[in-house]
């Protein structure tokens, strides 16, 4: 999907769907069903895999306690699957271009340019920890809960740090506030497809909720 504008729109509009209930969870799977290229679009299948079990086990204890865990299960997995497409389908940019057409060049050129840091953070600590993790097996050293603490640490660190040179740098460049970018957008007739399902998902949702 090219345009992040729908792509962004329909994340939104398809968790909202699973979050409102089992129907609209269903509805979300189906959409991405259709219009992604499912299992072949995720980048960190362990990370998945991970957090499914982490959504199994709280829905069993949800199940034990006497409230309805396997709408947990259902609802949580189908905004996972959003999630991890709207993830794997992401471009570097696209953030700061969403934020600066919705927001304008001061307030939406901030949120764009945030989030746009923020991602990148992200994307260096997942980076960090898996050069950590191999650099743990290359030296034959147990990988657990007791060497995953410590690297944590270290890796966060690293992470203040470079948030601290990024804000130095911005500001020895002059940057107060805002900024000019003017984004091209292009959505073909299947992403306008796929953001009007996304919408019937939601408003189907909240209808029969």
């Amino acid at each position: 999907m090219q345009d992040p504008r729908i792509r962004l729109a329909c994340a939104l509009l398809l968790s909202l769907a699973a979050f409102i209930s089992i129907a609209g969870a269903a509805a979300a799977f189906l959409w991405w069903l259709v219009f992604t290229p499912r299992w072949k679009n995720i980048r960190h299948v362990r990370a998945v895999l991970a957090t499914f079990l982490l959504f199994a086990l709280i829905a069993s204890a949800m199940v034990l306690t006497g409230t309805d865990g396997f709408s947990y299960l259902v609802r949580m997995t189908a905004i996972l699957l959003v999630g991890t497409w709207v993830y794997a389908d992401s471009r570097t940019g696209d953030l700061l271009a969403t934020g600066a057409w919705l927001g304008g060049s001061r307030a939406g050129f901030e949120v764009g340019m945030i989030a746009e840091i923020s991602l990148a953070m992200a994307q260096g600590l997942s980076a960090d920890f898996s050069r950590v993790r191999l650099a743990a097996e290359q030296k034959g050293q147990a990988w657990g809960i007791r060497s995953i603490l410590p690297a944590g640490r270290v890796i966060i660190s690293d992470a203040l740090r470079r948030a601290d040179e990024t804000a130095e740098v911005l500001a020895v460049r002059g940057y107060r506030c805002g900024g000019t970018l003017c984004p091209l957008f292009f959505a073909s007739p299947r992403e306008r497809a796929a953001l009007a399902c996304a919408a019937a998902a939601f408003a189907g949702a909240y209808l029969l909720h």
